[in-house]
C-alpha cells in the first residue's frame, strides 16, 4: 500500500501532510519515525494526519513529532493545513480542529495566512509545570539560562530572555531543558533577545524534534512572554531562523499569528515506510 502525501513548510519548519479523511493509513510510532528519517524516509519536523471534523469545523488535524509522539498544537502547521482546506473549498476562511481546540484561520494579504491560536495559558496548571509558581519567572536554571517565562499555547513553552540568542548553545542545552523535571510534559525551549520594542529574535528547541527553523507556537509564546515582561508591546515581529512571523496578543487574550506557507512537493509513501521499516 502506498500513501499519498504533501511536503509543506512554514519558514522552513517542515511537515508531511497525509489526508486520511476517506482512508486511514493507521501509522504506528515506528512508521512515523521511519518517515521522519531525513536519509531513508522523507524527513519532517511534524507529520499531520487529516481526519473528518468532529466539532463543526472543516478538518481535524492530528499532529505527530519526528520521534513519533503525538502533540496537541502546531502553529506553522495549522497555517499550512488551513491553506490546503481554503484552496479546496475556494474559501478565505477555515476552521482547523486540533486536540488543543478549534482554530479559526483566514487568508491574509500577500499569500499569508492568519491563525487565531486561542488564549495564552498563563496559570501554572495550564502550561503545565510541576509546582504552583508565578509563571512570569519559573525557577528553572541550567548553565547560564535562568528564570524563563512559562506560556501554554496548546503545548508548554519556556521562554528565556538573553543578551544574544545566537550565542546560546541550544543544541546542548535544549534537550536538557526539554526534559527538566519542572516540565511534566516536557517543554519547547525558546531563547530570545530584543532587537527593538516591536521586533524579537528567537531560536527554538522543539520537544520531540530538536532545533527547527521556525515554531509558530514558540513565536506566540515569545510575544506573550515579552509583553508580560514589559519588553515589547502586543504586536511584534518574531525573527526566526527561517524568517519572520507576525504576532498580536489581543486585549481579550487571543493570540493571532500571521505568516507564509509553501508546498515543496507531493509524492507517495512506499509500503516499507508505511509499515515502519527503517
Amino acid at each position: 500500500m502506498t500513501v499519498p502525501f504533501k511536503k509543506m513548510h512554514g519558514l522552513g519548519n517542515d511537515f508531511v501532510v497525509i489526508d486520511a479523511r476517506t482512508r486511514s493509513p493507521g501509522l504506528s510510532e515506528a512508521a512515523i519515525r521511519a518517515i521522519a528519517d531525513r536519509r531513508r524516509g522523507v524527513g519532517f519536523d511534524q507529520l499531520f494526519v487529516l481526519e473528518p471534523p468532529r466539532n463543526g469545523g472543516d478538518v481535524f488535524m492530528r499532529i505527530y513529532n519526528a520521534d513519533g509522539s503525538e502533540v496537541s498544537s502546531c502553529g506553522n502547521g495549522t497555517r499550512c493545513v488551513a491553506s490546503l482546506i481554503m484552496a479546496e473549498a475556494g474559501s478565505q476562511r477555515a476552521v482547523v480542529e486540533t486536540r488543543a481546540g478549534s482554530l479559526d484561520c483566514r487568508a491574509a494579504e500577500d499569500g499569508l495566512v492568519t491563525v487565531d491560536m486561542g488564549p495564552a495559558r498563563l496559570d501554572w496548571r495550564d502550561i503545565p509545570v510541576a509546582a504552583p509558581v508565578d509563571t512570569l519567572e519559573l525557577p528553572v536554571a541550567v548553565d547560564g539560562l535562568s528564570s524563563p517565562v512559562g506560556v501554554g499555547v496548546g503545548n508548554p513553552h519556556a521562554v528565556f530572555f538573553v543578551e544574544d540568542a545566537e550565542a546560546v548553545a541550544l543544541d546542548r542545552l535544549g534537550p536538557v531543558l526539554e526534559h527538566h523535571p519542572f516540565f511534566p510534559e516536557r517543554a519547547n525551549i525558546e531563547v530570545v533577545h530584543l532587537i527593538a520594542p516591536d521586533r524579537l529574535r528567537m531560536r527554538v528547541w522543539e520537544r520531540g524534534v530538536g532545533i527547527t527553523q521556525a515554531c509558530g507556537t514558540g513565536a506566540c509564546a515569545t510575544a506573550v512572554a515579552a509583553a508580560r515582561r514589559g519588553l515589547a508591546g502586543r504586536r511584534v515581529e518574531v525573527v526566526l531562523d527561517g524568517g519572520s512571523l507576525f504576532i498580536e496578543w489581543t486585549e481579550d487574550n487571543r493570540i493571532l499569528m500571521t505568516g507564509p506557507v509553501a508546498t515543496s512537493f507531493t509524492g507517495e509513501l512506499a509500503e516499507a515506510l508505511v509499515g515502519g521499516a527503517a
